[in-house]
């Protein structure tokens, strides 16, 4: 077998570690003021401001991501990794099994043996060649550095999220936060990776009921709100539906994957029937087809109650954000389809700044005018009666069959310190 063979044997020949499960969070982190919040568009602005602030780090970094891959962003992130590792900075990388179950034993071997501590998020070993571990899969990216600047949002760490990757390069977001809120982001961080942290009290800890669109004191008001499979399993969904059902003037929504329940579909219908610009900016181009056909079973339900719908064709959209009004908006990993809503790992920030509502508004607008096409009625599929129909039983079938299904992803997914295979060491980056 060649070296470049034996580099490519992954996670399915490492040495079974000791495997523990992810924490579970009884936490609902609330607003904190005072923030400075700066949106981020595509890798060609996320990308340099992540790596400056990992090449500045002093004591600790925490990063986690769906994908990760071995191409130029994701090599010149293994580098800075094991540079910020060998100058002593405790550095914590969590990746996901099944989005970064391509990557080589030599490019997380070269990672470990510099020092960053290395776990995948429920690895699985291959069947006939195929990836089993296709649910409940940690879908969150996240980056803070020395617990005082955090980055969320949607991008991962791979090179089709740069304009020249080509047509395929996709169209996304994420925002960079300095202040207080940080502070909570570090805390969820650390605790989804093991690390001991101080406990919430029990007033930090109890459900957080307060209006979502209440006016703010000032602008900077960030929150972190999460998806997992324990005590939080529906916080975003009632986000959302909470902010639609309190919207008086405008709500933008920008999501790849565009399959919500019946629920979040009626607070979305009611919003326009009562008066409000309802706009929505889904896939044209998708990298999935079964996305766009997906999400256009619901068109002709929302279109008929004034919805404005518009499907992005220039290239995939794989964003996650949204604004209500004049002032609040969220960014994060979240899309709105089964998956995202009732499967995966999530993290949103939401954020109360006038600005930065204004900035996402204008970006958003500007995509919907100039590189969007507007749907109508007559595009939606024939039968639409009946295609409702297909699409609440299916959304409501992939909702619950984790669950009912025991030899699916109904376990409880495992946190896995990478161990290197004997005899790996020599291998370097690639």
């Amino acid at each position: 077998m060649s070296s470049q063979s034996m580099e490519k044997n992954t996670l399915d020949h490492i040495p079974a570690p000791p495997i523990r499960e992810p924490t579970t969070v009884d936490v609902e982190y609330g607003w904190q003021g005072s923030n400075r919040v700066e949106l981020l568009e595509n890798g060609e602005a996320y990308f340099p401001r992540v790596f400056d602030a990992l090449r500045q780090a002093q004591s600790e970094i925490l990063l986690e991501t769906f994908i990760l891959f071995e191409d130029k962003v994701g090599n010149e992130l293994q580098q800075i990794l094991i540079d910020a590792a060998k100058r002593g900075v405790r550095t914590t990388v969590s990746l996901d099994g099944f989005g970064c179950g391509e990557l080589s034993t030599g490019f997380l071997t070269a990672m470990t043996a510099a020092g960053v501590h290395l776990q995948m998020f429920d690895p699985a070993p291959k069947r006939l060649g195929i990836r089993t571990n296709w649910f409940r899969r940690l879908h969150r990216k996240i980056v803070v550095v020395d617990g005082s600047i955090a980055f969320i949002g949607g991008i991962n760490f791979s090179a089709d999220h740069l304009a020249d990757f080509g047509p395929e390069a996709k169209q996304d977001y994420s925002v960079e936060v300095q202040g207080p809120a940080v502070a909570d982001i570090h805390h969820f961080a650390l605790l989804q990776c093991g690390r001991p942290v101080r406990a919430k009290y029990w007033w930090q800890r109890r459900r957080i009921r307060r209006s979502e669109l209440a006016v703010s004191d000032h602008d900077g008001q960030v929150r972190l709100v999460y998806r997992d499979n324990g005590e939080h399993p529906t916080d975003i969904e009632e986000v959302y539906r909470q902010v639609l059902r309190q919207a008086q003037r405008r709500v933008v929504i920008a999501n790849a994957y565009f399959f919500p329940g019946f629920r979040l579909l009626r607070e979305i219908r009611n919003a326009a029937r009562r008066g409000v610009d309802v706009r929505l900016i889904l896939q044209g181009q998708p990298d999935m087809l079964v996305a766009k056909l997906a999400a256009r079973m619901t068109y002709d339900y929302l279109l008929k109650s004034g919805v404005k719908i518009y499907e992005y064709c220039d290239r995939p959209l794989h964003g996650k954000v949204a604004l209500v009004d004049e002032d609040w908006s969220t960014v994060g990993s979240s899309n709105l389809d089964p998956l995202s809503l009732s499967m995966n790992l999530e993290a949103n920030v939401l954020i109360r700044d006038r600005g930065f509502n204004r900035l996402l508004f204008d970006r958003l607008e500007d995509l919907s005018d100039n590189h969007c096409k507007a749907m109508s009625c007559d595009i939606t599929p024939r039968g639409r009666v009946w295609h409702m129909t297909i699409g609440f039983l299916v959304f409501h079938f992939l909702r619950h069959f984790p669950a009912w299904a025991g030899w699916l992803p109904a376990h409880k997914p495992r946190l896995k310190p990478f161990i290197p295979p004997i005899g790996s060491a020599d291998h370097g980056p690639r």
